[in-house]
């Protein structure tokens, strides 16, 4: 393991300093890579979603750090972490080993988990492989049953793609593909999100910033994006206080799996749906961050 110092875009909105951190995957193939935001506060595990990286959270990291340890990974094939030459190692369970590994390598005993999308699929993994280590569990937009439509949609924009001569050109992507999801975006929202999931190449050429190889996990059997079956999964943690964040316009989490997440959990279970939002909310929604709050126990001041 070793630390590095940041290198800042200065195109790039800079939230909390965090420092570096370089670890080995689960199975000591590949340099992966985690933002630490350190504070004295308890910690807390913030995963992205498939084609997102650590960037996705700046939002919501600015609101909490300082309050809390926050820990924020890129996934194997993604941001700073290294490719996986065998892409049939891109699966949520390689995924869930890797964050294991960055746990135990960080020496933490017990921790919250977030996870956005792919990443609230490995939070659910992670408590029922070992409910002792977690404590709480925020699910963005993402629950034990998955809509196909949905599924679908994400198959259809994941993959090589030309890369962009220009960051206006890949803003313009960005809300071609995504418009639906975040419908009061604005110009300059939508090159925040590029530079977010995009990153500039030597030739100057812009690319989002995973490997294109996570698509050939995509084109078979839903069960390489998610676990199949996951309800007995749920049933396992109704002990572990959750909260689940919903777009209103979500074409991945159905209310009907809401109600029946609540349903089998009545005791430690909350959710909130966000307006104006699809598939996912990017947790810095005021209704998202006052929900958080609330859940964490923390009034945010």
């Amino acid at each position: 393991m070793a630390e590095q110092k940041r290198q800042a875009d200065p195109a790039i909105a800079i939230p909390p300093a965090y420092r570096d951190y370089i670890y080995r995957s689960a199975d000591d193939r590949l340099d992966l890579y985690a933002r630490i935001y350190d504070a004295e506060g308890p910690p807390l595990l913030l995963m992205h979603g498939l084609t997102r990286n650590s960037a996705d959270f700046e939002g919501l990291v600015s609101h909490l750090a300082g309050r809390y340890q926050l820990i924020v990974p890129d996934q194997r094939g993604r941001g700073r972490s290294q490719y996986d030459p065998e892409p049939a190692n891109y699966t949520p369970a390689s995924y869930v080993m890797d964050m294991f590994a960055l746990i135990d390598g960080l020496q933490l005993d017990k921790l919250g988990l977030i996870g956005t999308s792919m990443g609230g699929l490995m939070a659910m993994m992670m408590t029922a492989m070992a409910p002792e280590r977690f404590d709480r569990l925020i699910l963005n937009d993402i629950g034990p049953a998955v809509e196909a439509a949905g599924l679908k949609r994400i198959q259809s924009y994941v993959g090589p793609l030309d890369p962009f001569d220009s960051w206006q050109q890949a803003a313009d992507h960005c809300a071609a593909v995504h418009g639906d999801a975040m419908v009061d975006y604005d110009a300059q929202d939508w090159m925040g999100f590029a530079r977010r999931t995009g990153q500039e190449m030597p030739d100057g050429k812009i690319r989002f910033a995973y490997d294109p190889a996570i698509a050939d996990g995509l084109s078979g059997s839903e069960q390489t994006i998610v676990p199949p079956d996951l309800w007995p999964i749920w049933d396992t943690l109704a002990d572990i206080p959750t909260l689940v964040i919903r777009g209103a316009l979500s074409d991945i989490l159905a209310p009907a799996t809401i109600a029946e997440m609540k349903r089998r959990h009545p005791e430690q279970f909350s959710s909130v749906e966000i307006a104006l939002r699809g598939h996912a909310p990017m947790l810095d929604e005021p209704e998202a961050i006052s929900a958080i709050d609330r859940f964490l126990g923390d009034t945010g001041q």
